[in-house]
């Protein structure tokens, strides 16, 4: 018997995952990530740790399932997005810290960009808006800042990469690839032609020698180190999570939405062959390709910065609960938020805002107020904001949302779900396997080596609940506009 191996490199952690041919998870491993901020808006991780601690959760899933490498068929990596490594090509090692995706120190340069007009060249050249968030910005800093770097990079010495590119480089030997739904994130890719654009690296003084092939999706990219694991296995697919996630439920039609309640809250909705480009400030990327289809896919974004680490916020920095999962019953302690609302703008806001410098707020504070009002605030603060980017999907889509799969942690949580379906007025569908980033990895790192085939797929995703809105549509608008009044509030400031 031959398994699927997915690498999962998140934010907060590192996983392996095994699968076995019905798409059924055999054993998992996971190890934390530790996540620096030396500095106000400064978002940093140690890239060595995101490589040794996904090696040795490898290890130990291998070891946990009682499976050999050999057994491997193949590895789908699934990676967050944006996160920058640069590291030199000789001696494998970084010359800086990982700059994590929520990291907002570019916020000036690229603002300075704006100002000099550059923003419709760029969202027409990438699909992206100009912002911190994405790779470019990160990379100038990292050459500009870090003594020596520039006449590093001129000489060719130095490699960047998002994760996939680092796990790749690392576990190949130094293979330098990464795939195109990650390039689309770097503010650096032509999403036209899926190649790495001049302009834009004349703009940002990035030299070409520090980038990585593009690759597709889907396809053969390497090869582990036999000294690895003992054994040489083929990587069939490298994608990015919130791509992975889409591919993981089954959207492959345009139209088809998913939401992933992460770190952050990623909303993307596939519009197949066609880039949409957005009125409302959603993004414009890459979902996958796949090697021998002619068609890139591609996908409507919206980025929510902060979700589930706003309960990390309540658990850290307040000491309301102890472990994230006690959310819901603190919060289900009250029937409302009595006028309580957050707006969680701890690292500005994303989509459909795209305000760096916005400061977090909480109003309707009163003397009845308590930490369960908070905490049920701290949850209808994730819902609105995606229903925000729903609101902006659905202006840009060509045709309405009927339904939204999601999953990630606060999936789990049944009163955000009611509440999300509440406050979009869709059905929210959570399926029973919420391993989604892992499985989309490897469904399509299974269906490019011909472990899978397409109808493989329609077992794999089951329903384990739909939430249907039970709000009436005047309390929905009345919970909105004063959503949208507190937002106001922030923006003005």
């Amino acid at each position: 018997m031959s398994y699927l191996l997915a690498l999962d490199q998140g934010t907060t952690s590192s996983r392996s995952i095994i699968f076995n041919q019905q798409g059924h998870v055999v054993a998992s491993a996971q190890l934390p990530i530790n996540i620096s901020t030396p500095h106000a808006a400064w978002v940093e991780q140690d890239a060595l740790e995101i490589w040794s601690s996904q090696l040795q959760t490898i290890q130990q899933v291998l070891q946990k399932a009682n499976i050999q490498a050999h057994e491997i068929r193949a590895i789908g990596i699934a990676n967050q997005r944006e996160t920058t490594v640069v590291w030199n090509k000789k001696t494998g090692l970084p010359i800086a810290p990982a700059i994590v995706w929520q990291d907002r120190r570019t916020a000036t340069y690229c603002q300075q960009l704006k100002d000099k007009g550059h923003e419709t060249h760029i969202r027409n050249i990438t699909g992206l808006i100009i912002d911190p968030y994405f790779s470019a910005s990160k990379i100038a800093w990292i050459l500009d800042s870090v003594p020596g770097a520039r006449a590093m990079a001129d000489a060719g010495e130095l490699a960047f990469g998002t994760v996939d590119s680092w796990l790749i480089w690392n576990l190949s030997g130094g293979f330098h690839a990464t795939d195109v739904s990650n390039a689309s994130r770097t503010m650096l890719m032509d999403i036209h032609t899926q190649q790495w654009s001049r302009p834009l690296l004349t703009l940002f003084k990035i030299p070409e020698s520090l980038l990585p092939k593009i690759v597709a999706s889907g396809q053969e990219i390497a090869s582990t180190k036999i000294s690895l694991l003992g054994a040489e296995i083929p990587i069939f697919s490298a994608i990015g999570d919130q791509q992975a996630a889409l591919f993981g439920h089954d959207c492959h039609q345009a139209g088809m939405a998913k939401n992933t309640y992460g770190t952050g809250c990623f909303m993307l909705l596939n519009t197949g062959e066609h880039i949409i480009k957005s009125s409302h400030k959603l993004l414009s990327t890459v979902a996958w390709q796949r090697k021998g289809q002619q068609a890139t896919q591609f996908a409507l974004e919206g980025s929510v910065f902060m979700a589930g680490a706003i309960v990390q916020w309540l658990r850290d920095n307040l000491g309301f609960i102890k472990q994230s999962h006690e959310v819901e019953q603190l919060a289900s302690q009250v029937k409302d938020s009595d006028g309580v609302v957050l707006v969680p703008a701890f690292t500005g806001l994303g989509a459909p805002y795209w305000e760096p410098n916005a400061l977090a707020s909480i109003s309707g504070l009163s003397r009845g107020t308590h930490k369960a009002h908070i905490a049920r605030a701290a949850l209808e603060a994730i819902a609105f904001q995606v229903a925000d980017v729903l609101h902006a999907m659905q202006q840009d889509a060509p045709t309405p949302l009927t339904e939204l799969r999601v999953d990630g942690g606060a999936s789990a949580n049944n009163l955000l779900m009611q509440f999300q379906a509440d406050i979009l007025g869709v059905p929210v569908l959570r399926p029973t396997q919420t391993e989604t980033t892992a499985l989309g990895a490897v469904k399509l790192a299974g269906i490019s080596c011909g472990f899978f085939n397409e109808t493989d797929f329609t077992q794999m995703w089951q329903l384990d609940r739909c939430f249907e809105p039970q709000m009436n549509e005047d309390e929905r608008r009345t919970r909105l506009e004063a959503w949208k009044t507190a937002v106001a509030k922030v923006l003005a400031h």
